[in-house]
């Protein structure tokens, strides 16, 4: 039996069944909020407007079709890079430079990285001035945008290219056992990146500065002391340059950890229903869902790795899936299609676990805040954003990384009572 015809026949079947799911799931939801649009929900009716159902409906109509369509781009991508020939035709272009397999690489890549950026570019500059213009939420500026991309770029070549570099290093020169050396490698270097994200990288692209309201960090200081956490680094971003939606998160970890809150949120809610947020994003960290994850993470890289370190040995899983002899950087290329193509059917179970984090943090944030102004809070960044109130069951419930709205609000005024 031919083992490796049917590994290289299973990966391009999982890679049509997953664009034909992803379609026709795309097509349930953008159905499903179109038949619910005119009618607000009875539980939001006294928050959310007509008008404002309708717009976000709308807006995540939009948004559906245009994932649809990156969807198809990025099917025909893989294509063209893999049975069409592609990656095989940079290879040899990549070698005729004449220069070590490590070099070759890094000129692999980074022509590669070129013309994804030439593909990707259009549909940056759709979705920013077009679709998040139409419906009023774009702020970035022309020149905004070209200063991103180049600060995004610079970031890449210094951040990427060394990473790169020491990865094919290892692949070349540490033996069949390089895996666990590699692994090693990425999880120094990505604590690292979370470490440094929130103090040297994020502030490039935004400005963070300490919260000015008196009253509301009162309310936020007193709240960490009644959860009995250690934590004062809570920032404002000026989100509001790029765009006007709202939002929360937490970043960082150690010293460097902090929550940023963007300055569009807390224009729109007020200060208890700011410390209810707070509240649900302690509950995050007072759970270790962060933690968690990173653990969960590593463990998966691990064994990422060592299935790459099996192929990596396989001469025909560079010739039967690419057409090109054995090297590191193609078996990293080659892995990173494979990965994404394998890993979707595990999309729903990650979103599964993703939104029993989330009941969780809303559980807590009710237990040390108020439920109600959570709740007003959830609906005001709800409309503000204008996120749909109706999504389709089937669609949330294999991509929702949060719980819909309706059963979100039902489960917090179950535990405030």
């Amino acid at each position: 039996m031919d083992y490796n015809n049917i590994f290289i026949t299973s990966f391009y079947i999982f890679a049509v069944a997953g664009i034909i799911i992803k379609q026709f799931l795309n097509y349930l939801n953008i159905r499903h909020i179109a038949l619910n649009r005119n009618q607000v929900p009875s539980e939001f009716s006294n928050k959310i407007t007509n008008e404002d159902h309708s717009k976000a409906a709308a807006y995540s109509i939009a948004r559906l079709k245009f994932g649809s369509f990156s969807c198809l781009i990025n099917f025909a991508l893989l294509m063209v890079w893999l049975p069409l020939g592609g990656l095989e035709y940079l290879d040899t272009f990549s070698r005729n430079f004449g220069h070590s397999e490590v070099t070759t690489g890094l000129i692999f890549f980074g022509l590669f990285s070129l013309i994804g950026l030439i593909i990707d570019l259009p549909e940056g500059i759709y979705k920013t001035f077009v679709l998040e213009e139409k419906f009023g939420f774009n702020k970035t500026t022309p020149k905004l945008f070209i200063k991103d991309l180049f600060k995004q770029i610079l970031l890449s070549l210094v951040l990427g290219a060394p990473l790169l570099f020491i990865l094919m290093s290892i692949m070349n020169k540490l033996g069949n056992n390089w895996w666990a050396y590699a692994w090693a490698f990425i999880v120094v270097f990505q604590f690292i990146i979370i470490w440094a994200y929130p103090k040297f990288i994020a502030p490039l692209f935004n400005k963070f500065t300490k919260m000015e309201n008196q009253e509301l960090k009162g309310s936020i200081d007193q709240l960490i002391i009644d959860c009995d956490l250690n934590f004062k680094d809570y920032y404002v971003m000026n989100a509001s340059i790029r765009s006007s939606h709202g939002n929360a998160y937490f970043t960082g970890f150690g010293r460097n950890k902090r929550i940023v809150f963007f300055d569009t949120l807390l224009k729109s809610l007020k200060n208890e229903e700011v410390v209810a947020v707070l509240a649900h994003e302690l509950g995050h960290l007072k759970h270790k869902h962060i933690l968690k994850s990173l653990i969960w993470g590593v463990l998966f890289m691990g064994v990422g790795l060592y299935i790459l370190g099996v192929l990596y040995r396989t001469p025909s899983f560079f010739t039967d899936l690419a057409g090109t002899n054995s090297s590191s950087y193609m078996g990293l290329m080659l892995f990173s299609y494979v990965s994404s193509v394998f890993s979707f059917i595990f999309t729903p179970i990650s979103s599964w676990l993703s939104r029993k984090k989330e009941y969780e943090a809303d559980e807590f944030a009710t237990t040390y805040a108020s439920g109600q102004a959570l709740i007003d809070a959830l609906i005001s960044m709800y409309k503000d954003n204008s996120n749909t109130l109706t999504p389709s069951p089937t669609y949330s419930k294999f991509y929702y990384s949060h719980p819909p709205a309706m059963e979100r609000v039902e489960f917090i005024k179950s535990k405030m009572n």
